[in-house]
């Protein structure tokens, strides 16, 4: 098989097609909010939200039945949110370390979500596609639910960029500008949520994190304006989804995991490039 072969044979299916697109979309979302989780060195708070879908999930399985992928989507959606917001007071008001507090949410709903799951019947499958995602099963309706959802994100991003900026950097700073520091934070938290949801079938809540992480700091060693981590980010991330999916295609390994895999080996070289730039520099210096 030529190369130009072995690129076109995985689009013959029209599921990978879908697959493709949906991990495109997933991957550039994925980096742009991602860059606003490694700024605020909130990775922590980020895995937190991705996990609390869990309970929305297996509550949404309970009452709708496993078929109904719609309403699971809106009760994941849902749940996140609260959680998220939750998060957030706890944070602002609690006399508890934010850390600890993000522990303490972290730990609760996902066992909530495990003591709900264990009561849908097959579960264990269930479970397994949650966690690590499906992108195979990716239909042109969630499809659509990705696009409208991420371009949602990626509108309030651009509108309130500055804003959030400001806070992400110096709260302080933002609290003498007079923003309302809390209603911006929370809107960060939304954004982390909602991303995490739409991202839920591509790689799954035990791989989103590393989707959110890997692509803006990957970019952060190469360019440091914001803007551009994102932008590199987004071709960083998007490119993990089509060379993850296509390593998954024909080494017949889990999409998800090759995606991560993939977004990770492009932070690993990139840190080897630059870290060899570096000892360059310092020994033509010396």
């Amino acid at each position: 098989m030529t190369a130009l072969g072995g690129l076109l044979a995985p689009l013959r299916h029209a599921f990978m097609v879908r697959a493709l697109i949906a991990s495109v979309l997933v991957g550039g979302l994925c980096s742009v909010v991602g860059a606003f989780v490694v700024l605020r060195s909130m990775a922590f708070l980020g895995d937190a939200i991705a996990h609390s879908v869990l309970p929305g999930i297996a509550t949404g399985m309970l009452v709708a039945g496993r078929g109904d992928r719609r309403s699971l989507f809106w009760w994941a959606l849902g749940t996140s949110i609260l959680v998220a917001l939750g998060i957030g007071w706890v944070s602002r008001r609690g006399r508890i370390r934010e850390q600890t507090a993000i522990g303490i949410v972290f730990a609760g709903t996902f066992a909530l979500g495990i003591a709900l799951l264990s009561r849908v019947r097959g579960f264990a499958i269930d479970l397994v596609h949650v966690l690590f995602g499906n992108v195979l099963g990716v239909s042109s309706g969630d499809l659509i639910l990705i696009a409208a959802f991420g371009a949602g994100v990626l509108l309030l991003v651009a509108l309130f960029y500055k804003e959030l900026l400001v806070v992400s950097f110096d709260r302080t700073h933002a609290a003498t500008l007079r923003l309302p520091v809390s209603v911006y934070e929370s809107l960060t938290l939304i954004l982390v949520a909602v991303t995490v949801v739409v991202s839920l079938q591509v790689v799954g809540l035990a791989l989103t994190l590393a989707l959110l992480v890997a692509p803006p700091t990957t970019a952060l060693l190469f360019v440091r304006r914001v803007p551009r981590v994102m932008g590199v980010g987004a071709a960083i991330g998007a490119a993990s989804g089509i060379a993850g999916l296509y390593l998954s295609y024909y080494l017949d390994v889990a999409s998800g995991a090759a995606i991560v895999l993939v977004a990770i080996a492009f932070f690993l070289l990139a840190l080897l490039a630059t870290s060899y730039r570096k000892t360059a520099r310092r020994r033509s210096r010396a």
